[in-house]
């Protein structure tokens, strides 16, 4: 979930005597004296072929893995020779016609793949919620949010119109953590209408002081798009929420 957050204003402190000013002086010619021999150390490295190298091919891999590409979909020395070709300005062994035609195969492979692993993301995310509403404790409203009360709190509810400040961690159903107030050691601050709908829904309900799991359906999450780089399309959600304080 997408939170901003406000940055705590830093205070201003005078410092006055000389008995402070004069380390502080000292440390900043030593770290400008620091910045320079480093300076002219990164000025005399060479290159090195062989990181370069590397640093090009796991760029080229990463970026091929997240656009789904598999090591198994083509032919490493094929791929060589024309990345060779390609950085010499020759020309391709291949008429326009067949690179196109190619171009044309891998982006409907692509597309299938993906199709696949979404419509996996969404049975999964089906079943979870399906098992999870039997569980120990666990209510589902209306809307199909389901949650777990961990702790109650005893203060008052906040509306959509409220600014909250919330503890919160993010995970998938495979429990990887994809976001977490804690792990930032910084509650997060929100007005409650501008979250997603699901969080919208559960904070409404939670009272000040009360810790609560939120397990999201995507349609009240971040739906078929998902969040680019977390989370994936129709992936149900799930959070551990404390509310601190309405704002």
């Amino acid at each position: 979930m997408r939170i901003r957050t406000l940055p705590f204003m830093a205070k201003t402190v005078l410092l006055t005597a000389s008995i402070t000013l004069a380390p502080m002086m000292t440390s900043n010619v030593m770290s400008q004296d620091a910045a320079a021999k480093e300076k002219t150390a990164k000025s005399d490295a060479k290159p090195n072929p062989k990181s370069i190298g590397y640093f090009l091919g796991i760029s080229m891999g990463q970026q091929m893995a997240q656009s789904g590409i598999a090591l198994e979909d083509f032919d490493q020395k094929s791929m060589m020779r024309g990345f060779v070709d390609g950085m010499n300005k020759k020309d391709s062994v291949l008429t326009d016609d067949q690179l196109k035609s190619t171009q044309a195969a891998l982006t409907e492979l692509l597309q299938a793949r993906r199709e696949a692993m979404v419509e996996d993301m969404k049975a999964e995310g089906v079943a979870f919620l399906a098992a999870n509403k039997d569980k120990d404790g666990v209510k589902t409203l209306e809307s199909g949010l389901q949650y777990k009360v961990i702790e109650a709190g005893e203060g008052e509810s906040p509306a959509a119109t409220d600014t909250v400040k919330v503890h919160y961690t993010g995970k998938l159903i495979n429990g990887k953590t994809f976001d977490s107030s804690i792990q930032r050691g910084q509650p997060a601050t929100f007005r409650v209408g501008q979250v997603i709908p699901g969080w919208q829904e559960g904070i409404q309900k939670m009272k000040v002081g009360s810790k609560w799991m939120l397990y999201i359906p995507s349609d009240l999450a971040y739906g078929a798009n998902g969040s680019p780089g977390a989370i994936g399309p129709h992936q149900v959600l799930v959070f551990e929420v404390e509310l601190l304080e309405i704002m």
